[in-house]
């Protein structure tokens, strides 16, 4: 099976300002050495940073982050306007037909309590289209997870 470069995708699905940041993200990924491991997976030394995916009916494209976000390391502090970003995109359960994790469960985001969170692919944090502050907010968060595999070894840690 061939995998399509991300790059290709959003070149293909999106136009302007999104298309701008969605190859900026590209971009960041690549300069941070993550790879594409699949259509929509991304990992770093053999884990999972964050799952990609387009939407060609409505043009956009939705990034999903992959690990441990319940609080910050002390090593790597979170600022608070990029925590209340990240709680402002909790991926809330939608139900989804087919799947067997409705109705969500309870999730912790760096030390907030949040109710009906997805527990399909246990990803806590879900961004679609973003822009200016998310954008920046999920490069952080990105690099909260790279340094998470770098820097601990417990893959329970990492999940």
């Amino acid at each position: 099976m061939c995998i399509k470069k991300l790059e290709d995708v959003f070149n293909e699905v999106l136009n302007g300002d999104v298309l701008k940041n969605a190859l900026d993200f590209a971009e960041f990924l690549n300069a941070n050495e993550i790879i594409q491991a699949d259509q929509h997976a991304m990992h770093y030394k053999g884990e999972c940073v964050c799952y990609v995916d387009t939407r060609d009916e409505s043009h956009s494209w939705l990034v999903w982050t992959a690990g441990d976000y319940s609080n910050e390391h002390e090593d790597f502090p979170i600022d608070k306007q990029t925590k209340e970003i990240a709680w402002a995109h909790a991926n809330k359960c939608g139900s989804c037909e087919g799947v067997d994790c409705k109705p969500g469960k309870t999730k912790i985001i760096f030390g907030k309590d949040f109710a009906n969170i997805c527990s399909g692919a246990d990803v806590a944090i879900c961004f679609c289209n973003p822009s200016d502050n998310a954008l920046e907010c999920l490069k952080k968060l990105v690099e909260m997870r790279k340094h998470t595999i770098n820097h601990f070894s417990d893959k329970s840690f990492r999940s």
